[in-house]
């Protein structure tokens, strides 16, 4: 018979030791986790379809907003999940995939997707709900009538009369400011409100309008249009676009040789914009650009240092924060500060405090107590000079010795 040594049972008893008190640690741990489950976030985001040259500039600043609450502990003590699924750019799947966060995949908390159209789409899943939607593009503020909605889109509770003032307020500015303007605008809902409102806006203060054409949604042909602009001859051009629609009317233009003086955008994708030759000197509106003063604000250094990385990794035509990460990123900000402030993941408990406070962001201090839940309209105007988007108007936010420019 094997005989067993003293210290081989006192190495055994050791062994049996450590593995008790891993097997109680691996017990601890899961205990742990099932005790803190990570807080889930659902959205969609328009990552294919007309909309995704945008989308995925939210899906970088989603990103980031949560690798940095997740650094600094989570939510509550918990981790952030996104469960993030594409909307393919239409409203009516948006609707649907929101329906399935909430039904299927059981998510906390719900984060809006991009776009007017989806958000509308699932402001009405949240409403049916009751549930809270923070949401960051939405250009309708009379439309958004569900009381726990709260927009990161700081246009103010009227921008079809506040951002056309603020963009002729700049036009105006200039040594020879435009007399008449032409209008052209998609249908896109958000895109063709804003125009509208222009069209009031540059009659009120006395431009002369010597053209106004639409076109729909999804339109690729642009060479009608294009000649029409050239033959108006204006000194100003408000194109009502988004996405991709911007750069289409140029390169139309461009084919027949014309270069509008003065072209200002509603809604255009700024990274590809900003990679035509032809869009150089466009402007265009914004609550933020990368530079002082804006790159002083809450978040702003960790949102530019990452989405440069991220934007270069993904092959972004245009690396640089500007209005679309900055907003995205607001929302998450809006989110982080409510259930931070609150202690809680209740709905109606957030809602009640974003309703009656300031939250410190990116792009400034936003509230929500106006009228649809919309506070001050932050917009100003940038152009695209030398290839970088630069703010410009009001002067005292414009990139250090940086002055408009008119296209010869």
């Amino acid at each position: 018979m094997t005989r067993i040594s003293p210290l081989s049972r006192q190495w055994r008893s050791k062994l049996a030791t450590l593995c008790w008190g891993l097997a109680l640690s691996i017990l601890s741990g899961l205990a742990f986790a099932q005790a803190n489950p990570p807080i889930r976030i659902g959205s969609t985001l328009a990552l294919t379809g007309p909309l995704s040259a945008t989308g995925l500039v939210h899906k970088l600043a989603g990103e980031i907003a949560i690798e940095d609450i997740n650094k600094r502990g989570g939510l509550l003590g918990r981790k952030v999940e996104w469960v993030l699924k594409d909307d393919q750019s239409k409203p009516e799947l948006a609707r649907t995939l929101y329906e399935q966060l909430l039904n299927s995949d059981k998510v906390d908390l719900l984060m809006g997707p991009y776009a007017t159209g989806a958000i509308l789409a699932a402001m009405v899943v949240a409403e049916r709900n009751n549930k809270l939607l923070i949401h960051h593009t939405f250009g309708i503020p009379n439309q958004a009538k569900y009381d726990k909605q709260f927009p990161a889109w700081a246009l103010g509770s009227y921008p079809e009369k506040t951002v056309p003032n603020t963009v002729f307020d700049a036009m105006a500015s200039l040594d020879k400011a435009p007399k008449t303007i032409a209008i052209i605008t998609s249908k896109f809902p958000s895109v063709f409100f804003l125009s509208t409102g222009a069209r009031e806006v540059a009659k009120q203060r006395g431009l002369k309008e010597v053209l106004y054409l639409e076109w729909d949604f999804g339109n690729r042909d642009f060479s009608a249009i294009a000649a029409r602009v050239k033959d108006a001859k204006p000194d100003l051009v408000w194109i009502g676009d988004i996405g991709a629609e911007g750069n289409q009317v140029l390169e139309a233009m461009k084919k027949i040789d014309y270069t509008p003086p003065l072209h200002t955008h509603v809604y255009p994708s700024p990274g590809i914009l900003a990679a035509a030759p032809e869009g150089q000197g466009s402007f265009a509106i914004s609550p933020f650009e990368e530079h002082v003063p804006f790159t002083k604000n809450k978040g702003a250094e960790t949102l530019i240092k990452n989405f440069d990385s991220k934007a270069k990794t993904e092959g972004l035509p245009y690396t640089k924060v500007e209005v679309q990460a900055a907003s995205s990123f607001v929302a998450w900000q809006m989110l982080e500060a409510a259930v931070t402030a609150t202690k809680s993941l209740d709905d109606a408990q957030l809602a009640k405090w974003l309703k009656a406070n300031q939250v410190d962001t990116v792009v400034g201090k936003v509230r929500f107590d106006g009228p649809f839940n919309y506070g001050d309209d932050m917009m100003h105007v940038k152009q695209l000079q030398n290839g970088q988007w630069l703010m410009v108007w009001p002067k005292n936010l414009a990139a250090p010795g940086v002055k408009m420019q008119v296209n010869p």
